[in-house]
């Protein structure tokens, strides 16, 4: 990937970053374990991420 990144690119890279994250341990207690995984969660290395 190119180290100059153009700025909504980067905006685009930053958004998927927070969708990939884990689901906090606060809302699993809060729903009584019926809410565990984030259908959104992605591994950075096997998943390709098309923000062009």
């Amino acid at each position: 990937m190119a180290a100059r990144k153009s700025s909504p690119r980067k905006i685009r890279l930053i958004k998927k970053q927070k969708q990939a994250s884990a689901v906090p341990a606060w809302i699993i207690l809060r729903t009584k374990r019926a809410v565990r995984t984030n259908p959104k969660r992605r591994a950075w290395r096997k998943t390709d991420v098309e923000v062009g």
